[in-house]
């Protein structure tokens, strides 16, 4: 096994403020808000309506294409709005708004334990999957039921469970090893029997020595074929194809997906909500992020249900005077922040509140080569950033846009302070446009063409 990745960057991890704090339950908020869109893929449609009663667990937004995933009411309650709201993406998404009416009442069927899940099969747990709206808890938020169904000619060999959580400041998974080991291992081997994965795995970096202890402990018991991987400390580690290349010493192609090379990647997390879909039939209404940052009193890694407002969370933890930056997820690939209007949703895997110093205005590329030297996807970011600051978005793309990971170690080692991420995430902005345009003129053209038909057809009667 190689243990290792080209590239990559040692940032402090900041760990300390919160590891050592067990998972809490977060109080229960009087009322929730859903959005529709929590996932990659297409965002969901209400199927309730105002003043309309909920149960918890209820589907309250239904999948509208085969990569989505449905969403669930967290409390049991009564809509009180179906409307746009603020999202972290900084634009507007339709929202399930529910009043909580205390009696935490679950919808018929869920959150009932089945005894004897080793007797169900792929497709039955694909169903339950499915139905939990499971999707990827280390942040990408891709739905599950998507990923384990790989195409027959590319069958999967291998599954690691990404324990890494390498960026700085968030403990979340690592309590989360820490606290609910045989869930965790459960799910692993859930999806190994969909997929048909026979080579187990769990990649940990090396600074969680207790979690490593935890997990090979808990494998050892469930299953010994699962292996712990100790891994060196290096950002960005849990990135997927770097995940691979460290374990497996296997080159996901450009354009490719780790089942091109007969492996899959999940998130512990991830895991442990599948086992609780498969043995409790308990929807993905809730998750375990880390509350913290220099700008935090009091750093948590807390229970929080989806919908639960950012603010309250917040408030419980206590944000210091001169705090002046919210971010949510990490430092590296987090989205800042410009209201707390906001809430929890399943990618929400932190809340990091900083005391930073503005940086100030960014200067011209000076060809120094760090980031170059640093990328973990071999390619040249200060040429993508010098082409898309042009808007030359042609000619980023050919020189391989697509494959950056947006991990931010470009930006992070750039002594010109060059937003490269930014840049990078503009110009596959630009390029989703520019699809979605030639998409809609194919259909016109597809349409025009069969209204032609139609005419003609009608015309020789």
């Amino acid at each position: 096994m190689a243990h290792t990745f080209v590239g990559g960057v040692h940032p402090h991890d900041m760990k300390h403020l919160s590891k050592d704090k067990a998972i809490e339950n977060a109080p229960i908020p009087k009322v929730v808000r859903i959005p529709m869109a929590q996932h990659l893929g297409a965002p969901c449609k209400p199927v309730v309506e105002k003043g309309a009663p909920v149960k918890k667990g209820q589907v309250v937004g239904e999948a509208s294409a085969f990569v989505s995933a449905p969403v669930h009411s967290s409390v049991s309650g009564k809509v009180v709005d179906v409307g746009s709201y603020e999202h972290i993406f900084g634009d507007l998404v339709t929202s399930v708004v529910i009043e909580n009416d205390g009696e935490d009442t679950w919808a018929e069927g869920l959150n009932v334990e089945t005894p004897d899940i080793d007797s169900l099969g792929a497709d039955e747990l694909k169903k339950r999957i499915t139905d939990a709206g499971i999707v990827g808890l280390g942040g990408a938020t891709f739905p599950l039921h998507v990923k384990v169904s790989p195409p027959k000619n590319k069958p999967i060999n291998s599954f690691i469970l990404n324990g890494v959580e390498c960026q700085p400041y968030l403990t979340a998974d690592d309590r989360l090893m820490l606290e609910k080991p045989d869930g965790i291992i459960q799910g692993l081997r859930i999806l190994c029997k969909v997929v048909g994965a026979k080579d187990r795995y769990i990649g940990i970096e090396a600074n969680k020595p207790d979690a490593i202890k935890v997990m090979r402990e808990a494998a050892a018991k469930v299953d010994p074929s699962i292996k712990v991987v100790a891994l060196p400390v290096k950002y960005p580690q849990g990135a997927e194809k770097q995940l691979i290349k460290a374990i497996l010493d296997r080159e996901v192609p450009s354009g490719g997906l780790p089942m091109d090379v007969g492996a899959l990647v999940n998130n512990v997390g991830t895991a442990f909500a599948t086992w609780e879909a498969v043995k409790y039939n308990k929807p993905l209404i809730e998750r375990v992020l880390t509350v913290t940052g220099e700008g935090i009193e009091n750093p948590k890694n807390l229970l929080a249900l989806v919908g639960h407002p950012i603010k309250e969370l917040l408030d419980l933890c206590g944000v210091k005077a001169g705090a002046n930056k919210i971010i949510l997820g990490g430092p590296m690939m987090g989205l800042a922040q410009y209201t707390t209007d906001l809430v929890v949703i399943k990618g929400t895997s932190g809340i990091l509140v900083m005391e930073g110093k503005p940086v100030g205005r960014y200067g011209p590329c000076i060809r120094c080569g760090r980031c170059v030297d640093t990328c973990p996807m071999r390619l040249v970011p200060s040429r993508l950033s010098v082409l898309l600051e042009a808007k030359n978005v042609a000619l980023a793309k050919a020189s391989n846009l697509l494959d950056c990971i947006e991990c931010g170690v470009c930006t992070y080692v750039c002594p010109a302070k060059r937003p490269i991420v930014q840049f990078i995430k503009y110009g596959k902005g630009e390029l989703r446009a520019i699809q979605a345009k030639e998409r809609a003129k194919a259909e016109a053209k597809k349409a025009q063409e069969e209204e032609k038909k139609k005419e003609e057809a009608t015309a020789s009667k």
